[in-house]
């Protein structure tokens, strides 16, 4: 399986998520390569199996705009077969906790095959540990299904 992490970050809280992912898919023996947003290009979707998507949430709930690009690929995209997971950081303070999540979630949800959710309150800590190899499983678990 080829599978690929794209994310944005400011805070470098999505960005550390990003990175503890990318080591437990790696510990799975995947082709796995990690983009910040800026590196990756949207004709780059098609040469993965799964595509994990990390992002902040901007303002009352929204995507970031750097983000939007990838965002709107992904809606014109209506592959089933594709995995897709997206995770993001967030403070719950806010009326809208990770909004950009919930955004990209109902998205994917349409246009993809969409494994997976995880929002991690701020900076990952060590009890988000269990919930990201939750995370990481079930978009192995998604794949074998398509096998």
């Amino acid at each position: 399986m080829k599978c690929v992490i794209v994310y944005t970050s400011v805070t470098g809280n999505t960005k550390e998520l990003a990175e503890n992912l990318y080591q437990s898919i790696l510990s799975k023996e995947v082709d796995i390569q990690i983009y910040r947003i800026e590196q990756f290009s949207t004709t780059y979707l098609n040469e993965y199996d799964a595509i994990v998507i990390g992002t902040y949430t901007w303002g009352n709930g929204q995507v970031p705009q750097e983000m939007r690009r990838l965002y709107r690929a992904f809606e014109m995209f209506e592959k089933k077969d594709k995995i897709t997971a997206v995770f993001g950081t967030g403070d719950s303070f806010y009326p809208h906790y990770c909004g950009a999540v919930d955004q990209f979630r109902d998205m994917l949800y349409v246009h993809s095959n969409l494994a997976a959710t995880l929002k991690v309150e701020l900076f990952p800590q060590q009890q988000d540990e269990k919930r990201c190899q939750k995370f990481v499983q079930s978009i192995f678990e998604r794949a074998q299904k398509l096998v």
